[in-house]
């Protein structure tokens, strides 16, 4: 299938997974009360991140509270979890798009945090919303070729600095209306942290198997949505259709290896209310089948999946189907399967 990757895993599960949410909640009427004489200058009515997005609040870092801790504590309890120790750990995957620093990655301070043993192999994966899975997916490659025993994939994301740029900027006199509505998506971000840690399948008969999944790109959209610490400007409207004409071309292409009409739970990347009910129609799921947290959680980037995983699989039963399903800006999409 020319321009889509196809992957199969026979001896991979997963493990487990755990997730850290800060102990600050900012609800979308305190974003919009900062925002008050901006949304008056531009004649913007209140409630726009509640009405459009369908994000209620999110979860900011509290003080005393950092993200890399929150993140290693995550992966303490994703181990404890699995029964596994760090030293049996031998490699450590950081798929996260927040970074305090450019060098060294973030992966060595998560790697020393954790204990882990200098065989480990530790380095970061950014490919926006889509990390985590693709970190899943690198980490399952490499377990399935014998070269290690067992990996903890992590996602710790800090939204907060974004934010409060965002806002400050947003404030300033010369925006206009189309300025405001570029921006409107970093003021959906959510910040939180997530640990899965994986193994081989015969060694760990109680985990849940990765099958596999597959990927796709549609990179000639790669200016559509553009972020740093400074800020996030995207054009919402064509990167939401290119979004879904490459889930929907991914998914047909995909329908001749793989059967995901009547999975028991699809788990997607959480970014709101559109896009949720946009995917739903588009590939014709059962609403009822997509569990969402973006309404109190916010966008977490690469984090969502994980910890909207964590947060349904106590309803999750022996044999059920589960698939992660992602789109990030670039733009790419993934997709893979779990057997629970």
């Amino acid at each position: 299938m020319p321009g889509n990757a196809t992957t199969r895993f026979d001896n991979v599960a997963l493990l487990s997974v755990a997730s850290v949410l800060p102990g600050r909640v900012t609800t979308s009427e305190e974003i919009e009360e900062r925002l008050a004489p901006s949304l008056q200058r531009l004649r913007l009515h209140r409630g726009l991140l509640s009405r459009v997005a369908g994000v209620h609040e999110r979860r900011n870092w509290a003080v005393g509270e950092t993200v890399n801790a929150a993140t290693i504590t995550a992966g303490q309890n994703a181990l404890s979890q699995a029964g596994v120790s760090s030293s049996d750990v031998g490699l450590i995957i950081n798929t996260s798009v927040s970074r305090p620093n450019l060098e060294p990655s973030v992966a060595v301070a998560l790697h020393h945090g954790l204990d882990l043993p200098s065989s480990a192999v530790n380095f970061d994966v950014a490919n926006a919303c889509l990390g985590f899975i693709n970190g899943m997916s690198l980490a399952a490659t490499m377990i399935q070729s014998g070269q290690i025993q067992h990996a903890i994939v992590v996602a710790g994301e800090d939204a907060d600095e974004i934010q409060v740029n965002t806002i400050e900027r947003l404030l300033q006199t010369a925006n206009n209306r189309d300025d405001f509505m570029s921006e409107f998506a970093t003021l959906t971000l959510g910040s939180g942290s997530a640990a899965a840690v994986l193994g081989r399948a015969d060694e760990h008969p109680g985990g849940h198997r990765i099958l596999g999944g597959v990927t796709r790109a549609a990179t000639e959209f790669h200016r559509l949505c553009v972020g740093s610490v400074d800020g996030m400007f995207t054009d919402a409207k064509a990167l939401l259709k290119g979004g879904l004409d490459l889930v929907v071309s991914a998914w047909k292409e995909a329908s001749t290896d793989w059967d995901w009409s009547s999975m028991h739970r699809y788990i997607t990347h959480q970014v709101s209310s559109i896009h949720t009910d946009s995917i739903i129609r588009a590939v014709g799921l059962d609403r009822s089948r997509v569990p969402t947290t973006f309404p109190t959680l916010g966008n977490i980037g690469p984090a969502s999946v994980p910890i909207t995983l964590d947060r349904e699989q106590a309803s999750l039963r022996d044999g059920d189907r589960v698939l992660l399903v992602g789109v990030g800006s670039g733009l790419n999409t993934a997709m893979l399967e779990l057997a629970w």
